[in-house]
């Protein structure tokens, strides 16, 4: 039997996403938002029932970032950010 990992085509590069012990989806972002995104409302964690509805959240996330800075995105942002 296949794992749901496996089954999951990988849609958001830069993302890693786990199953809590007790059966809930994460997914965190390798490098963090600037701090214009974070500040713009996007979190770097975020958690969901099943695998649809976090890959919506992950979406609203990068959605957010782009609606923040999107000079940056097109540049090829994520980047590290420099503070």
């Amino acid at each position: 039997m296949a794992s749901w990992a496996a089954a999951a085509p990988p849609v958001f590069a830069g993302w890693r996403i786990l199953r809590s012990g007790a059966g809930r989806l994460w997914a965190t972002r390798e490098r963090p938002f600037p701090r214009a995104v974070e500040d713009a409302g996007a979190h770097r964690t975020v958690d969901a029932d099943d695998l649809a509805k976090l890959c919506q959240i992950i979406a609203e996330q990068e959605s957010i970032a782009e609606q923040a800075c999107p000079a940056n995105w097109r540049a090829g942002w994520p980047r590290p950010p420099l503070f």
